[in-house]
């Protein structure tokens, strides 16, 4: 996972751990990801915000109330949590421990998801564009208007969750289940 994530992005490691652990970590990061330790819940919100300085992204992965600054600050923050039922951080997502492992898959997903959603606005400002070029030439009554401007609206959102649902179904994503 952390191979796949690093050959596409810049990944830092931030941790209030001391250096003792420092050895344990290097099993899994390679030589060149930046490993801090350390760090306060301070420092982490301080090196979210320098990065975002430089006019960067930042997704920032955290497992603690220590974290919710930074999570807070971030473009976007996934906290990781053994229990995702009690575990209400300042982030934008919660991500099952077990679960962890797919974080790569789920940033594609994401990805995936933000272009069904340009599409959609694409759709959406095509249907009223035509709507529109029959209104002025007049052909369009006010009631067929008045049908045909809810029906853009729920076209969008149909089409929006069929297709995120149809791209999650095949990545084998299942929404979490209070049961079970």
């Amino acid at each position: 996972m952390i191979d796949r994530l690093s050959s596409k992005f810049e990944i830092a490691v931030l941790t209030g751990d001391n250096k003792s652990e420092e050895n344990n970590l290097k099993k899994y990061f390679k030589s060149d990801i930046n490993l801090w330790f350390n760090q306060t819940p301070y420092d982490k919100l301080s090196f979210v915000q320098k990065i975002q300085s430089s006019a960067k992204k930042v997704l920032m992965i955290g497992d603690g109330l220590n974290d919710a600054g930074a999570l807070n600050r971030s473009d976007a923050g996934i906290t990781i949590s053994e229990d995702i039922n009690t575990f209400s951080p300042a982030s934008d997502g919660i991500l099952s421990a077990n679960s962890f492992n797919k974080l790569p898959d789920f940033l594609h997903f994401a990805k995936i998801s933000m272009n069904i959603i340009r599409t959609s606005f694409i759709i959406s400002f095509l249907y009223n564009l035509i709507g529109l070029f029959f209104a002025v030439q007049g052909t369009l009554s006010p009631l067929l208007a008045a049908i045909l401007m809810p029906l853009s609206s729920v076209s969008v959102i149909v089409f929006t969750t069929v297709m995120t649902s149809l791209i999650a179904k095949k990545a084998g994503f299942r929404l979490h289940e209070k049961d079970g």
